[in-house]
């Protein structure tokens, strides 16, 4: 009704200063109504509309209802990608003599921004320095040393002590303007240094949660408990606390006031925090119920994410190619709607190129090389590592263990860049798998010791995510033991191993793990001699790939290749 009435009203020509006013306060009112219903468009119009009512001297006559315009039609703006709209607007407000804390809109509106479009380094200065001039800490924008993020780890679980879950969600509200200002500043530092400074995104999170423990809890601390759970779970390998984590957070969302926070909330633990302790098919439908609540609310950001991840664990569980190809072209194109050719897109499409490889096609449309253009343009080793990690699977799918090898390599340890997620356990098997290769393949004792140990690293970090309850890399881990057994001439154990990975990963639904194993089984009964169990398994990867849609050429069994560039 309100939206009817104010249209109205706008088709009239108000005839003093004083019901200018009045009707420019009603269609501030009327535009925060629509984007309260996620009609931002209609939102901009309202907002539009109070401006040009206010006119030429708003700022002097009336700085509380034009500060509360250009802000909320920021917001708007940039929700609907009307980013020079949405530029213009801010610095207007960034330009007038008015307290900090009245530029905080316009701050948080530009942040998102400079995320989305990739600009990270400038999206993490401008963060940090909105906390400085509201008188809070803020770490310095460069590397921090691990004495430094192990010094605030250790403060923050003092802070925190005992408390549960139940306690975490029971903290008092926090009522201080400026605090909830700097706390939201937090919230988004989590992803620019995610992506290109991710030194201090612990020291971020450990601050938030700290900040929180110490002056009480808002939308943001549900972000903070999220991310420390993230932490807990993929680089202190703390999983039932990380657990304890996801489930504070669970219930400081039945807070009505936390709301925004709900796609926001199912993107991180479903995509960083169950996947250690539960099968990763069960993030599925939680992830597009988040995606869907973030179009909803306009987090826009938080939404994507959600249909990111949920891309890479379709493809991660085994899903059918040809269904996942169809599905993977609507994200791609849905995400390229939502916020352009952003580092989501780029993130989407890395999954796309994947598959479509797998299928068949190949081209300038299915290598990485503008992913990795653009990882280094905006700094973000997380999107240059989700590019290595797809490449190292499709060299492993492809059995060219020599690539592989070389690009191992050239790729060093991942898994710092990729902290929570589930590519850090697909980077893990990979790296002891293609480790017991180089053994297999080394011609001297020390170099086959060498090697061995090295994958045996790995694979110990894959058995201790198991014990914790990680029931995702059960098959995996058979796959690793039938070549280490293969390695050291335990026939019994190697063939036995091969055959457990390849009933797991069919019950569980990898079928892309299942191939692999036969491939590798079929390898092994081939330096044997043992021509019947060489074909079998051949007929059956032939089938496993047919199955999962992947046209996949499968060459000369051969147990080990050269594997030069670790050997040499």
């Amino acid at each position: 009704m309100l939206l009817e009435v104010v249209s109205l009203r706008n088709c009239s020509v108000p005839t003093s200063v004083e019901e200018q006013k009045a009707l420019a306060g009603l269609n501030l009112e009327a535009g925060l109504r629509a984007s309260s219903n996620a009609a931002f468009d209609t939102a901009v119009v309202y907002f539009r509309a109070g401006r040009e009512l206010l006119g030429a001297n708003a700022w002097e006559e009336d700085q509380d209802t034009m500060l509360a315009l250009c802000s909320e039609e920021a917001n708007a703006c940039f929700v609907i990608g009307d980013l020079d709209g949405m530029d213009s607007l801010i610095d207007e407000v960034l330009s007038k003599d008015i307290p900090i804390t009245d530029k905080f809109k316009v701050y948080e509106v530009k942040i998102l921004s400079l995320n989305t479009s990739g600009r990270f380094r400038e999206s993490i200065d401008t963060a940090l320095e909105f906390r400085r001039q509201l008188g809070l800490p803020a770490p310095k924008n460069k590397p921090a040393s691990i004495v430094t993020v192990l010094a605030a780890f250790i403060k923050t679980n003092r802070a925190l002590g005992a408390r549960t879950a139940e306690d975490i969600a029971s903290l008092p509200p926090l009522e201080d303007e400026r605090i909830v200002m700097g706390q939201r500043m937090l919230e988004l530092l989590f992803t620019s240094t995610y992506q290109a400074q991710q030194t201090i995104y612990p020291l971020i999170a450990f601050l938030l949660v700290r900040a929180s423990l110490k002056h009480g809890a808002n939308a943001s601390t549900v972000d903070g408990f999220a991310n420390f759970g993230l932490l807990l779970c993929g680089a202190f390998r703390e999983l039932k606390r990380g657990r304890e984590m996801a489930k504070a957070v669970e219930l400081l969302l039945e807070n009505p006031l936390n709301r925004r926070m709900a796609s926001r909330a199912t993107f991180i633990p479903q995509s960083l925090i169950m996947h250690w302790t539960s099968p990763i098919q069960l993030t599925l439908a939680p992830l597009l119920n988040g995606y869907q609540s973030g179009l909803e609310i306009g987090d826009i950001e938080s939404a994507g994410y959600c249909l990111v991840n949920r891309s890479f664990l379709l493809f991660y569980a085994g899903r059918s190619l040809e269904g996942l190809g169809q599905e993977l072209e609507t994200n791609v194109n849905v995400i390229q709607q939502l916020s352009g050719q952003s580092y989501q897109y780029h993130m989407a499409v890395i999954v796309l190129i994947t598959v479509k490889r797998l299928r068949g096609f190949i081209g300038e449309e299915t290598n990485f090389a503008a992913i990795y253009k653009v990882a280094d343009d905006t700094g973000s080793t997380l999107l240059r590592a989700f590019a290595n990690i797809a490449e190292l699977e499709l060299l492993a799918i492809d059995q060219n263990w020599e690539a592989a090898s070389s690009f191992l390599v050239e790729c060093g340890d991942l898994r710092p860049l990729v902290p929570g997620f589930f590519h850090g356990v697909r980077f893990t098997f990979f790296e002891s798998l293609i480790y017991f290769k180089a053994s297999q393949a080394a011609t001297g004792w020390l170099q086959k010791r060498k090697f061995k140990r090295k994958a045996r690293k790995s694979m110990a970090l894959m058995s201790s995510w198991l014990k914790k309850g990680n029931p995702n890399v059960v098959h995996s881990l058979h796959l690793l033991a039938a070549e280490r057994h293969a390695l050291e001439g335990n026939a019994t154990k190697a063939e036995e191993n091969y055959k457990a990975a390849i009933a797991v990963s069919s019950q569980n639904g990898f079928l892309q793990d299942r191939a692999l194993a036969h491939i590798l089984a079929r390898a092994y009964y081939a330096a044997k001699g043992d021509d019947y169990w060489t074909n079998y398994h051949r007929e059956c990867a032939e089938k496993s790939y047919s199955d999962w849609g992947a046209r996949v050429k499968l060459g000369k069994a051969e147990r080990t290749t050269g594997l030069t560039a670790l050997i040499e």
